[in-house]
């Protein structure tokens, strides 16, 4: 079947894909981290789909899953529990086929914009029922009545943190977490590492923009059905 933005229904892919997010939630989670490239940066891979995406029809939906499709599910399975996960992660990536065109990479990650969209989703699908999300990496019970939205917002970016943690190589990965979570220091850091100052300050400039536009993606909203 060809795949238009008006056609209905759905993808039939989108459905036979998450069979297997059904299978992730019963192993460990994939840590949407990918491979480990030679500088500091993206990879080339992510921002060639990036680029690629807007106007690259079902096929870039299709990479655009395959990459990120583990990070989706297991963030609507951390926020909603099990029971609901699969169906709205592929609420997620459908809606993004259809509204794929508005995804503009100037504004920050595509990763970040499908985690824009599923936090929506998110958001829509708990207040239905009127229920606070499952901010548990662990909960698969109800959770207690209400909603706050900032505990979604929580959760994705945490995740998106991780994921921009994993595309970076492991010494800026350390000297990174070291100066954004353990909030030591360059001189510190660099007496930790035994790495020289100047090595320190540079793997933490280059990592910066790497870490804003993948958080920038959340921020830019998503898109709205």
């Amino acid at each position: 079947m060809t795949l238009s933005p008006h056609a209905s229904p759905a993808p039939t892919w989108a459905g036979d894909a998450l069979d297997g997010a059904v299978r992730w939630s019963t192993c460990t989670d994939r840590r949407y981290s990918r491979s480990v490239v030679d500088d500091v940066g993206e990879t080339p891979g992510r921002s060639g789909l990036e680029a690629s995406f807007a106007n690259g029809g079902d096929r870039a939906v299709r990479l655009a899953y395959d990459r990120y499709g583990s990070l989706v599910y297991t963030f609507c399975r951390r926020t909603v529990g099990h029971h609901d996960a699969a169906e709205i992660a592929q609420d997620v990536f459908v809606a993004a086929w259809r509204a794929q065109q508005s995804y503009d990479p100037g504004r920050g990650s595509l990763g970040g914009w499908l985690m824009a969209v599923a936090r929506n989703k998110v958001i829509d699908h708990l207040r239905r029922q009127g229920r606070r999300p499952l901010t548990d990496a662990y909960a698969d019970s109800a959770s207690i009545p209400g909603l706050r939205n900032d505990d979604v917002d929580m959760v994705a970016n945490r995740m998106l943190l991780a994921e921009a943690l994993g595309e970076l190589t492991p010494r800026a990965r350390e000297v990174v977490e070291l100066a954004f979570l353990q909030d030591l220091t360059h001189e510190q850091i660099a007496a930790k590492t035994h790495l020289p100052l100047g090595t320190v300050k540079s793997d933490v400039r280059r990592s910066l923009p790497l870490l804003h536009r993948t958080l920038a993606g959340l921020s830019s909203g998503g898109i709205h059905e």
